[in-house]
Parts: structure tokens; C-alpha cells; sequence
């Protein structure tokens, strides 16, 4: 079986890791394109190295851009590289331009794709990676879900049949760095508590105002605040000249995944916009504040592991709040979801 994986940016890494580890392990042939939507080294080439997944084998170099520009550039170049390669699967993942631009490409060459992550739901149409979501799912041939909310969203879209619940393949990978990291020395330029801090989405960045909000909100954190600049933050903070130091506020470049699990780990809370952190916070049972009107991961707010701020009203609060009396269950799989995925992949491979 040929696989062709293709990713982006940082989360789409995460996920790759085990799943190029599992079809490794179980003898397929793997190829993995890199649009280069996230081209900055430490949101690309660093997760490659640390999570040991081998280098792409083609890399587009799409870089930034609009949301058009960039899947479009990713369409042109990917439909050369799919006819050169002509794989059993296209394998997309999660929900960015990188996500919508392989599927679209493998979908018009006739060739099967599988979403992995399907399922998921903001249900805020005001977001691009909810269309991304959506209109994969549409498009895919088979639809790989993380959760049974996950499966329950694609069976009340009339996708019941395509679905299969695989588990969520970034458990495996934080089940196993976590385990690696646990006992090592905390490396940060930070003395007393803090919280881990992330900011990227367009509805909290691209808003002057409501950027300038957050960032004064994390400077008046009772907690020194360790904010993992995201390039798209560093932009537009220096675009309306907001100062990313101060008060509580330490501004820092993003950390390696092992560093980053590892300061989470470490933390008395986090205090984002990342879905993926969301989980993982939960997952290493670490309070968390999200700064948006809803969740994909509506999980981490059934248990109370997470809160969502969407008005900036709570964060001072509550981002430095006592954890939950439960820790937090295990919803999103026992850690071999990866292999779920490659074990469905050959088993609906000629459906």
C-alpha cells in the first residue's frame, strides 16, 4: 500500500509522526509532502528532527500568504506531484489550506482520500478551518474520527457510512513525549509559577483592539505568563505597535514539541486559542482558558478542564484556578491510534 500524507503546518507534524511511524512498521510505502505553509524552522523543520519523522520527500514552499493564494499555489503543485506518485491513499489531516488543497487535488485525479480527524465541529462558520473541516469530510472517501462526537457530527451530516472511529493520533505522540520528558529539568528563563500561553487565530490577532486586550490581559496575570510567539502573532502585534513584554508578560519563540509538552507539564494553567493545546492541556491534566466562543474539543468543557472566555472577562481569574477534583478521563483513545489508521486504511483500500 502507497500512502502520500500531506501537511503544513505545526499540529498537521503531530499528528504525522505516528502515523509515518505505523505504516513504517507495517511495511507500506510512505510519501510525505510538505506544502510549506508553516516555513518558519521553528513551526516546521524542528518537529521533523524532534519527533523523528523523515524529511519530506517533496516540498512545495508555499509560504504565506491569503487564504487563496495559498491553496491555490498548493493546487497547482500538487496535482504534478499526485500524478507522479499515483498513491493507494491520499491522506490529509486535520483542517487547515494544506487539508482542503490535498483533498480537492486527490479528489478531481480520482485518487481515494482519507481525512484524518474527521468529525470535529466548531460550528462557527466565521472560522476557515471550519470550512476546511467540512468540506473535506464532503470530499473524503473515508473519514478517520478521533471521538464518538467526532462520529456523531459525521452521522448527522449523512456521512455515517465513511466513518470509522480510530481514536486521536496526537495522544500517541503527548502519551509518548510526556513519559520521555517527565523526569528532565524544566529549561525556561522563568523563576515561581506560570501559565503557557498561545495566540494565532486570525479572530483574536487581526482585531487591534481585541489583541491589544489580550495582551493586557496576560501582562495582569497574579502569575508571570510564558507566551509562545507564534510568527502571525509577532506580525500583527508589531503592525498596531503592541508591545509583546511587560508586566507579567514573557514573550519567547516557539518551543520544540518536547519543550513545549514539558513546560505545559510544569504549568499552573494555559491560556489559549490552539485547539490542539486545548487537548493536550487536558490531556496532562493542566487547567485551561480559551480564549474563543466555542471548542472542537468539547470534551476538556464537559470535564472542566477547560473554560472558554470568549469577552476577556474571566482570564485574570481563571487562568490560574485549582484543578478539577477529577482528573481528567481518557477521551480521546488509549494511545495506538496510529495503528487504528493504518489498519483501516488497508482494510477499505480497495472499497
Amino acid at each position: 500500500m502507497k500512502v502520500l500524507s500531506v501537511v503544513g503546518a505545526r499540529p498537521q507534524f503531530v499528528k504525522l509522526a505516528p502515523v509515518s511511524h505505523a505504516l513504517t512498521a507495517a511495511g507500506h510505502e510512505h510519501v510525505i509532502v510538505h506544502t510549506g505553509q508553516h516555513y518558519d524552522a521553528l513551526m516546521s523543520d524542528v518537529f521533523f528532527a524532534d519527533l523523528q519523522i523523515p524529511d519530506p520527500d517533496i516540498h512545495l514552499g508555499v509560504g504565506s500568504g491569503s487564504h487563496g493564494m495559498q491553496t491555490g499555489s498548493m493546487l497547482s503543485s500538487l496535482d504534478g506531484v499526485l500524478d507522479e506518485h499515483r498513491p493507494d491513499w491520499v491522506l490529509v489531516y486535520g483542517d487547515t489550506n494544506s487539508t482542503i488543497a490535498g483533498a480537492l487535488a486527490a479528489v478531481k485525479m480520482h485518487i481515494p482520500v482519507a481525512h484524518l480527524e474527521a468529525g470535529l465541529r466548531s460550528f462557527n462558520r466565521r472560522m476557515p478551518e471550519e470550512h476546511n473541516r467540512v468540506m473535506t469530510d464532503h470530499a473524503a472517501d473515508l473519514l478517520l474520527a478521533p471521538t464518538q462526537v467526532a462520529m456523531q457530527h459525521l452521522a448527522n451530516e449523512g456521512l455515517a457510512h465513511r466513518s470509522v472511529l480510530v481514536g486521536d493520533v496526537m495522544t500517541d505522540v503527548l502519551l509518548r513525549v510526556a513519559d520521555a520528558v517527565r523526569a528532565e529539568p524544566l529549561n525556561i528563563d522563568i523563576d515561581g509559577d506560570y501559565v503557557v500561553a498561545t495566540i494565532h487565530r486570525a479572530e483574536n490577532t487581526d482585531d487591534v483592539d481585541r489583541l491589544g486586550r489580550i495582551i493586557d490581559a496576560l501582562k495582569s496575570l497574579p502569575v508571570s505568563a510564558l507566551l509562545l510567539t507564534h510568527p502571525r502573532l509577532a506580525a500583527k502585534a508589531a503592525e498596531a505597535g503592541i508591545s509583546l513584554e511587560g508586566g507579567s508578560l514573557h514573550a519567547t519563540a516557539p518551543f520544540a514539541y518536547p519543550q513545549m509538552v514539558a513546560a505545559v507539564m510544569h504549568s499552573r494553567g494555559v491560556v489559549t486559542d490552539s485547539g490542539g493545546l486545548q487537548k493536550e492541556a487536558y490531556l496532562l491534566g493542566v487547567p485551561c482558558t480559551t480564549l474563543r466562543t466555542e471548542t472542537e474539543w468539547v470534551e476538556t468543557i464537559d470535564s472542566g478542564w477547560n473554560i472558554l472566555d470568549p469577552d476577556l472577562t474571566r482570564v485574570a481569574t481563571v487562568a490560574v484556578r485549582d484543578a478539577p477534583a477529577d482528573g481528567p478521563r481518557n477521551a480521546y483513545g488509549d494511545g495506538h491510534a496510529a495503528d487504528a489508521v493504518v489498519r483501516t486504511l488497508e482494510e477499505h483500500l480497495h472499497d
